[in-house]
């Protein structure tokens, strides 16, 4: 894959987001989408190795189209401005939690975890969180997991959450209502010839994370 030709192209999308455009520039997408298809597969067979949910996955469920919607929107440009890949067991269609990366000009990033979850497994993962604290804190202040994520992240409510006590030891944790974490890339970062190497050493420090959500679901 070729990250700098990727990078340029949506660059010119963003400044020329209009079908014309791009019908005049369809056969440069529809090359560098292929070999993101090819990529993507790359990636899939190397976070398999230590994450088995995601043996069966197929490129094509991972990725995003580019085409917007715009009915409920008031932003009409047509397309989007970046390539992403959503890796879990079920691809893309899967809201639990994965491995995300996100291609676009001087807005690159990798991210993982559980975004928003609904109101049942909220609960069950800060039970999750509060039965098993040990392992948690295990995970989120492992040395490798800050040095590459810093703090795990996520919107977070003012008080303690029904049912849990403002003194108990995990209580920032509990407030969270995602439980995300997020690296961004440099545009240089992602031109980088190890970033297949690179995406996999910051999936597999994710993955004791994605793991006790999984756990949490179970």
């Amino acid at each position: 894959m070729d990250f700098e030709k990727l990078l340029n192209f949506l660059e010119e999308l963003k400044l020329n987001n209009n079908k014309a455009w791009f019908d005049a520039n369809r056969l440069r997408y529809s090359r560098l989408r292929s070999d993101w298809l090819d990529f993507v597969q790359e990636v899939i067979n190397r976070v398999s190795v230590f994450d088995s949910t995601l043996k069966y996955l197929e490129p094509k469920q991972c990725i995003f189209r580019l085409n917007r919607d715009i009915r409920f929107s008031n932003d009409k440009t047509p397309y989007k401005t970046n390539f992403g890949m959503s890796l879990s067991k079920y691809g893309k269609k899967d809201n639990f939690c994965g491995y995300y990366l996100h291609i676009e000009p001087n807005n690159s990033f990798v991210a993982g975890g559980c975004y928003m979850p609904d109101a049942m497994l909220l609960a069950a993962i800060r039970q999750e969180i509060d039965y098993n604290a040990n392992q948690f804190t295990s995970i989120v202040k492992d040395k490798k997991f800050i040095k590459t994520f810093g703090n795990i992240s996520g919107e977070k409510l003012q008080r303690p959450p029904k049912g849990y006590d403002a003194s108990n030891p995990m209580i920032e944790f509990l407030k969270l209502k995602s439980f995300l974490a997020e690296k961004e890339l440099s545009n240089d970062e992602v031109k980088d010839k190890k970033i297949l190497t690179n995406l996999q050493t910051h999936f597999q420090i994710m993955y004791p994370l994605n793991k006790f959500l999984y756990q949490a679901n179970g």
